[in-house]
């Protein structure tokens, strides 16, 4: 069961969210991504398997902070990097990629957390529904977006590489 979530602000007045109880609580802080997180961003991602070869993290990473680089947050535990959201909306749907938790943090509610923040922006800015894309092998990740809500839709992905 994960554990007792609290949510309040940092001093900077970002969401943050404490795990736990009393002084055990651990202070989890959610912001947006920044220049200085590439390193830690690319390294969580390699150890949740997300990079693969036809997609270099460091060109998603620029690319992403040219078109709304408010939609791509980060978790920080004890100054520590430990989940992505990266989201996007292009007027007609949302769309989430790199959703990841350092694997030795998961199942402490810090994925659906970060979820109901992008959520939350996405709708703010007129977004009707969400996309997004999982590897039918990755039955975990396919459970964990059942259990927030989300839907498979009954359409056929297609994909033309362009470079």
């Amino acid at each position: 069961m994960p554990p007792r979530m609290f949510s309040t602000e940092d001093a900077a007045g970002r969401p943050s969210i404490r795990f736990g109880q009393g002084k055990q609580a651990m202070p989890l802080t959610f912001r947006p991504y920044e220049a200085e997180d590439q390193k830690a961003v690319v390294a969580l991602w390699e150890a949740c398997q997300l990079v693969v070869p036809q997609n270099d993290p460091i060109t998603d990473i620029q690319t992403k902070m040219q078109f709304q680089p408010d939609l791509f947050l980060v978790a920080v535990a004890e100054n520590r990097l430990v989940g992505t959201v990266m989201a996007g909306y292009d007027g007609h749907r949302g769309w989430i990629n790199y959703l990841a938790v350092a694997p030795e943090r998961r199942r402490q509610g810090i994925a659906k957390a970060m979820m109901v923040l992008v959520e939350r922006k996405l709708r703010a800015l007129g977004c009707p529904k969400i996309n997004l894309q999982i590897r039918r092998t990755n039955t975990a990740v396919i459970h964990f977006y059942q259990a927030v809500g989300f839907d498979e839709d009954d359409v056929i992905s297609f994909g033309k590489r362009l470079a």
